[in-house]
């Protein structure tokens, strides 16, 4: 509440000023409507985001007014058979305020913000997971050749509702010579458990960029050190990631680096370090006991030809616990005309669960020009195979999809199905689903979505995002100013 009395402050400071110069003013308002065929009582969502912007000279400042009735959930099994008042959502939200001057900025409100690539902090919004891990807080940062950041924020309590976990700390960065920096953070976290107690986590990392030719090495580590506040012991955790990369005319090479152990807090994003995102085990979260590598090669033959390879291992301490994930892509493009192939390979091993899964995905890309239009088609037949102990489970997953545009009007469609025996495809249940995109204005775009889907990343009319299984119809309509 006192940030916000502050933020109101800030712009009755801004006020006396708005009529002397013009005022800019810019935003975007989103609406969904959804209807889920689903085993509960409501089965239609609608949800409204209206966001906007006020700049002045050296001032801005943003709100969104965001309604939700009810709040649609992405994990699907979670059904609302009866609907209470912590599924609606109502009111302006997301206040924040800010003054540029120069290198300087203040700002106060909700805040996205990462110090180096995230490792030590990171304040953000997983729309993946339909999770908000954006603080509240006072940001002061400083960008001339020296940059410097310091904050202090709150973000809600995952544990208690209505209460808050504070953040602060501070990130510097230093130029030494053209291309190259050296880099130092520090945060504390406060965050308060079940039985209403606060623990406090600290966190110390450095980094550093070089940059030699065609060559960049860069690195980052941190240290992190957790007092349960109740006479327990310290938990120690680390962190290391590093990248090197080499980038000729028609030769690129790459490669990257990763050790995590005990390393696992709410403000933070560690780099996967493998071509799909992957976690080491579907049964843990990163950061706890992992370590890996990854190895890219880019090369282009001529002018119509690129080829992709991308190979990555990783395991935990013990080794009980392996995983590697491999990838090759070859694209060729021509007058308009394009075709691609690719085949993944990603295979984890649980020795603790005697459990080994693996996924094989041949691809292949199909780009055809029609009429000054160019219509692609991707299709793949996914393998997967999960063995626990002595039984074996096998199942295919072949998906299609034709993507085109008709004037104005871009079209998706897609199909997929999932089978265990190949004797099964033509008695199994299919999957279809068609996607309409059409711009009502040159600010205004309409998207509506029929069918099912398996979830995870799909890529339709030039957007790619995870999405989590659905089935039933999704209107979208989104409005820029």
């Amino acid at each position: 509440m006192k940030l916000y009395i502050l933020m109101a402050l800030l712009l009755c400071l801004m006020l006396p000023l708005l009529s002397q110069n013009t005022l800019n003013i810019n935003g975007l308002n989103e609406a969904s409507f959804i209807y889920r065929t689903a085993e509960d009582s409501l089965n239609a969502y609608f949800s409204d985001t209206f966001g906007f912007n006020l700049g002045y000279r050296n001032f801005s400042f943003g709100m969104k007014f965001i309604a939700d009735l009810p709040k649609y959930s992405t994990e699907q099994a979670e059904l609302l058979d009866e609907l209470d008042a912590n599924r609606l959502e109502l009111g302006w939200k997301e206040f924040y305020a800010s003054y540029s001057k120069d290198a300087f900025t203040i700002h106060a409100g909700i805040t996205e913000e990462s110090f180096g690539n995230g490792i030590v902090f990171r304040s953000y919004k997983d729309l993946e997971f339909d999770e908000d891990h954006r603080l509240d807080s006072f940001l002061f940062r400083y960008d001339g050749d020296i940059k410097l950041k310091a904050l202090y924020g709150a973000i809600e309590s995952p544990a208690n509702v209505g209460k808050y976990d504070i953040a602060y700390g501070a990130d510097l960065q230093l130029p030494t010579i053209d291309g190259t920096y050296i880099g130092a953070s520090a945060i504390t976290f406060r965050n308060l458990n079940a039985t209403q107690l606060y623990s406090e986590q600290s966190v110390i990392g450095t980094r550093m960029s070089l940059l030699f030719g065609n060559i960049d090495l860069q690195m980052e580590t941190a240290i992190s050190k957790d007092k349960p506040m109740t006479g327990a012991d310290y938990n120690n955790g680390f962190a290391l990631y590093g990248t090197l990369n080499y980038y000729g005319k028609a030769l690129s090479l790459g490669t990257a680096y990763k050790k995590y152990s005990s390393f696992q807090y709410r403000l933070h994003d560690l780099p996967s370090v493998n071509h799909h995102n992957e976690t080491l085990s579907d049964n843990s979260a990163a950061g706890e006991d992992e370590e890996g590598f990854q190895a890219l090669v880019g090369y282009t033959i001529g002018e119509n030809v690129s080829l992709n390879l991308d190979y990555a291992e990783a395991w935990d301490s013990n080794k009980d616990l392996t995983m590697n994930d491999a990838f090759i892509g070859v694209d060729w493009a021509k007058d308009g005309k394009l075709l691609g192939a690719s085949y993944a390979h990603i295979e984890k091993l649980d020795d603790l669960q005697h459990l080994w899964q693996q996924e094989l995905i041949p691809a292949v890309s199909l780009g055809i020009p029609i009429a000054d239009r160019i219509l692609q088609i991707q299709g793949e037949y996914k393998i997967v195979t999960k063995q626990k102990q002595a039984t074996e489970i096998q199942h295919f997953e072949p998906k299609i999809q034709a993507d085109f545009t008709v004037a104005k009007l871009s079209l998706s469609l897609g199909a997929q199905s999932n089978w265990e025996k190949a004797s099964e495809a033509l008695n199994s249940r299919y999957w279809a689903s068609v996607e309409a995109k059409y711009p009502l204005a040159s600010h205004s775009d309409i998207v509506v979505f029929a069918g099912k889907e398996a979830g995870g990343k799909v890529c339709r009319n030039g957007v790619c995002r995870y999405v989590a299984p659905f089935q039933g119809l999704k209107v979208e309509l989104s409005t820029r100013f």
